[in-house]
């Protein structure tokens, strides 16, 4: 299934969030994890018999050089992103790079270029956009149940100070260290497939300033950033991140307006995912998103066919399933299977509006030009 030859895969990071790909890629034909890395060398070897792979390296340029990888999945800290993608693709390994692509707008235009004279294929690992019902949403957009979509919210709300100072360092400096929107892919990210052909072309960004201090007594330097988004074809975008207020997770907030109708997904935990769509609610009042996919005739006309056919697997793999359809389609990608996906140019166009609204914010929320990668 999905494949149609062997796939050699290294991944580092092996040791955190790339330990999480074992039962996706062993469920995946033609997919194998030939080799792993991790800096981590009292948990590597465990990891290496953990996901069944080959070799084990702890140096990511030996692994590399040495090791006979077709891919490279790269699930480490944010900063190194950037540098370890390139340095595959200057191999002509293709690259399944975590979110974000990058944390600067200089290291992304290298990444840019490394990717126009590789033969390796970039692809951004961004989960939230095979989340099953922003898949479903997608695929209401393409038959044209919200007409034309023209305003969106989306919410990243995810108290991760504890990660911060304890699991995962890093973050205090990439995500809790920075003023603006440090991980706003999540967001952005299923609302710019719900308006295809589109980008988001300036933004602005204002913030509640320093509410909490780190174990050290130190300030984190924001607590909740919101960023408007102004697109090519004047739709309207409203991104919040808050990795630090205190409060429980609440990632998937979503909303989309069209000429037609609009979506709100829920906020409650236990609510529901509502739309409405002048062809579905001629009487008004809202539709149960979730009935889609248990009444017959509204999911075969509705439900997104990869989630029809192999969405009792995807639920085995995390995310709600999203982590396997992500990587399914790398697969696809990758033997030429796929045209359409997130590329280097995709990736740059949920990238780089976080990266702007970091310069905004320090200049007082003003609107800012975001660069489109295309013309680098």
């Amino acid at each position: 299934m999905g494949s149609t030859k062997n796939i050699k895969l290294g991944i580092v990071g092996v040791c955190g969030r790339g330990s999480t790909f074992k039962k996706i890629c062993e469920s995946i034909e033609g997919l194998e994890i030939h080799a792993v890395c991790d800096i981590n060398k009292e948990e590597l070897e465990k990891s290496k018999v953990n996901l069944g792979a080959l070799e084990s390296y702890t140096d990511y340029e030996e692994m590399l050089e040495q090791s006979n990888i077709d891919a490279v999945l790269v699930s480490t800290p944010m900063n190194l992103h950037v540098p370890q993608s390139i340095a595959a693709l200057k191999r002509n390994l293709h690259v399944f790079s975590e979110v974000t692509a990058g944390v600067s707008i200089e290291e992304c235009k290298a990444l840019v270029e490394a990717s126009k004279t590789s033969k390796g294929i970039y692809v951004l690992a961004e989960n939230y956009n095979y989340m099953k019902q922003n898949q479903m949403i997608k695929e209401m957009v393409e038959q044209g149940l919200f007409g034309t979509p023209y305003y969106a919210e989306g919410e990243y709300i995810h108290n991760v100070k504890d990660m911060m100072e304890d699991t995962t360092p890093w973050r205090r400096k990439w995500q809790g260290g920075i003023d603006g929107i440090t991980y706003g892919t999540h967001s952005l990210g299923p609302i710019m497939q719900w308006m295809p052909g589109d980008r988001v072309k300036r933004v602005c960004c204002e913030g509640t300033g320093v509410r909490h201090k780190d174990n050290k007594g130190e300030d984190y330097c924001q607590s909740s950033s919101t960023m408007l988004c102004k697109t090519e074809k004047d739709a309207l975008i409203k991104i919040r991140v808050d990795l630090i207020s205190d409060r429980p997770h609440a990632g998937t907030n979503y909303q989309l307006q069209g000429t037609e109708g609009c979506y709100e997904s829920d906020r409650s935990h236990g609510g529901k995912d509502k739309l409405y769509t002048k062809k579905l609610c001629p009487k008004g009042g809202w539709l149960d998103l979730d009935s889609f996919h248990k009444i017959p005739e509204l999911a075969e006309k509705y439900m997104p066919v990869n989630w029809l056919e192999l969405g009792k697997q995807a639920m085995r793999s995390g995310h709600g399933g999203s982590d396997f359809f992500e990587m399914l389609d790398f697969v696809k990608v990758i033997n030429g299977e796929l045209k359409e996906y997130t590329g280097i140019h995709e990736a740059m166009d949920l990238t780089l509006p976080g990266l702007v609204s970091q310069d905004s914010i320090a200049q007082n929320g003003q609107w800012l030009e975001v660069p489109d990668s295309r013309d680098w």
